[in-house]
């Protein structure tokens, strides 16, 4: 199957962190100071959110969601999303008029040891930190909210189980 010509305005935001609740983020490489989770569209319309959150995060960080450190189960869908303006730097990638992008979030909570592999045409560095410097390391307010969000959620799926 062929890419499609313009990126699809539906994607995922995954909040990686560990257990501690220490959270990753990656810097873009074109956009130097620009760091984030793991971001992007879906492939396809029908594309599952859940498919597109684990392919992102393999594709920008090399973690695999579903082997034996990073179980299926460690990834969350928090049955969020968030619709905004897409920077009109990006624009040029979508379908003309296209101005809005609706995001789906998730978490995934991995060890803090795992090992992280850049895709270094997308990002430069990562680091870890503690969930709120990350929020306020965020360029993106979503994505800051997102982490944000993350002990309430944390707390949330640890009383059900």
């Amino acid at each position: 199957m062929s890419a499609p010509e313009h990126k699809i305005p539906q994607s995922v935001l995954v909040v990686i962190h560990a257990p501690n609740l220490d959270v990753l983020l990656i810097e873009r490489a074109k956009q130097p100071g620009f760091w984030q989770s793991v971001t992007g569209s879906k492939d396809t319309l029908d594309e599952d959110w859940a498919l597109t959150a684990i392919r992102e995060v393999a594709e920008e960080t090399g973690i695999a969601v579903g082997a034996p450190d990073v179980p299926h189960s460690a990834l969350q869908d928090w049955a969020l999303e968030n619709i905004y303006e897409i920077y009109p730097v990006w624009r040029h990638r979508y379908a003309p008029g296209v101005t809005h992008n609706t995001e789906r979030v998730f978490g995934l909570t991995v060890p803090r040891d795992t090992p992280i592999t850049l895709a270094p045409r997308e990002h430069t560095q990562h680091v870890w930190l503690p969930w709120q410097a990350a929020a306020d390391r965020c360029f993106s307010p979503s994505n800051a909210e997102a982490i944000l969000q993350l002990p309430q959620r944390l707390g949330q799926r640890l009383a059900r189980t």
